[in-house]
């Protein structure tokens, strides 16, 4: 019988995976104007989601791993964002979410797959139950586990997917 945390790194593993599998479908096709364009004035394109998707993920999980980010293995360059490299989107105002530039979906979708080989490396790290209960974050009362980190990330990057599909809806219509 499987140990407890491999099938809950198997279940984990799925889920980012279906996360990896999706964002690919919701840039495919898109000109440069699309992924740049705001449904509201204030409204978050779907490149700056896919970027904030990729970032909150490669910088937490990252975090639970203690390994370098993807982000600043090469990507930050090639990226050539007005952001400090720690940037992952979180909070940014409207206008800093204004200036992100990138229109290659290329880009893009090849950063979420290197940070999804991230994942999946940490995940492998995490062999027992102990792993998954290790605090990694210790600036929040209680302390973040790795298992409370890690669903986090999912639960923020499904619904950064939910967002993407439904401005890709918004921009297949407009």
């Amino acid at each position: 019988m499987a140990e407890t945390a491999d099938v809950t790194t198997e279940i984990l593993t799925d889920a980012f995976t279906r996360v990896r599998e999706g964002l690919p479908q919701q840039l495919d096709g898109l000109t440069a104007e699309q992924v740049l364009w705001r449904p509201g004035p204030d409204a978050n394109p779907i490149g700056w989601l896919a970027w904030h998707l990729a970032r909150v993920q490669d910088d937490h999980l990252a975090g639970v791993g203690d390994v370098e980010q993807a982000w600043t293995r090469g990507w930050s360059q090639r990226f050539g964002l007005p952001y400090d490299d720690m940037t992952i989107g979180y909070g940014q105002t409207s206008d800093e979410v204004g200036r992100f530039s990138v229109t290659d979906t290329d880009l893009l979708v090849g950063y979420y797959s290197d940070v999804h080989d991230l994942t999946l490396k940490v995940l492998q790290t995490l062999r027992t139950p102990a792993d998954y209960e290790r605090i990694v974050d210790e600036r929040w009362d209680p302390p973040v586990t790795a298992a409370v980190r890690i669903t986090s990330v999912i639960g923020d990057i499904t619904q950064h997917l939910g967002q993407l599909s439904y401005v890709r809806g918004l921009l297949d219509k407009h």
